[in-house]
C-alpha cells in the first residue's frame, strides 16, 4: 500500500472508530493512552510560561548567552511548578506547559505564577547582572497565563513518534493568555480568579489583579497582575 492510500485508511478508521473515554484523578503517562480512540477527561487547570520577545533576542544576542536564557528561565520554571504539585506535559521552545489537579488546583497555578515572577526579577536578572554587568545583554521578560476546565487527553502521532494532546478550553485559553503584552507578568481566567483561595487574590486588603475584557476572545472578563510571591 503506497502513502496516500495508507493515510486515506487510517483518516477513515480515526473518524470512525468509537471512542473510549475513562475519567482520570492522575495525569496520564504517555504509555497509559493507545495510540487509537482512547482518551482521559480530567478537571484540570493548565499554566502556561512564555519567554516574551525571544524572537528579538535570538536576532541580537549570541546563541550562548540566549541558550543560557532558554535555560535559566525553564529551570527556574520548573523548579517552582513542581514544588507546587504541577505535572510538567510540555516544553515549546522558550516555553513550557504544566498541568494542576485537585481541590486547589486553581491557587497552585496562580501562587506557581506569581512565584517565577519573583524567580525572574531576583535570581535570574541579578545573576544575569552579575556575570554580564548591570543591565547588559536582552532583559528577560515574561508572561504566565492560567485557565481552568475538562480537558480530554489522547494521544496522537505515529507509532515510535507520538505525544499526548490537550484538547479543552484550559489548554487553549492559558496558551493565548501567555501571548498577551508582557507589562504584566500573570494572566487568569475570571474562573480561576473565582476558584483560588483569597491569599492568592489579595494581600493585606488590597487586591493583586485588574478584571479588564480580553478583546481577542469576545470581551470576556479576565485578570492581570505583575505582583509576585516571594519565594521561601
Amino acid at each position: 500500500m503506497g502513502l496516500k492510500d495508507d493515510l486515506k485508511a487510517q483518516v477513515t478508521t480515526i473518524f470512525k472508530s468509537v471512542w473510549t473515554e475513562r475519567d482520570g484523578t492522575v495525569v496520564p503517562a504517555d504509555d497509559s493512552i493507545q495510540l487509537g480512540n482512547d482518551a482521559v477527561k480530567l478537571d484540570a487547570t493548565v499554566l502556561y510560561a512564555d519567554m516574551a520577545d525571544s524572537t528579538r533576542m535570538v536576532d541580537v544576542s549570541s546563541k550562548q548567552f540566549a541558550a543560557e536564557l532558554y535555560k535559566v528561565f525553564l529551570h527556574c520554571a520548573a523548579r517552582i511548578i513542581k514544588a507546587h504539585d504541577g505535572t510538567i506535559t510540555a516544553y515549546d521552545g522558550d516555553r513550557i506547559m504544566a498541568v494542576y489537579l485537585g481541590d486547589s488546583k486553581n491557587s497552585q497555578a496562580v501562587r506557581t505564577a506569581l512565584k517565577i515572577n519573583w524567580a525572574v526579577k531576583n535570581i535570574i536578572k541579578p545573576a544575569q547582572d552579575k556575570q554580564y554587568g548591570d543591565g547588559k545583554g536582552h532583559q528577560l521578560r515574561h508572561v504566565v497565563g492560567v485557565d481552568t476546565s475538562q480537558l480530554y487527553v489522547a494521544r496522537t502521532g505515529v507509532r515510535g513518534a507520538n505525544d499526548l494532546v490537550w484538547v479543552g478550553r484550559a489548554a487553549n485559553y492559558a496558551a493565548k493568555l501567555a501571548t498577551l503584552p508582557d507589562v504584566y507578568s500573570t494572566y487568569i481566567t475570571g474562573e480561576v480568579h473565582s476558584m483560588m483561595h483569597e491569599e492568592c487574590r489579595t494581600t493585606k486588603g488590597t487586591s493583586m489583579w485588574e478584571p479588564i475584557a480580553w478583546n481577542q476572545l469576545d470581551g470576556r472578563t479576565i485578570y492581570r497582575s505583575s505582583w509576585w510571591w516571594e519565594l521561601p
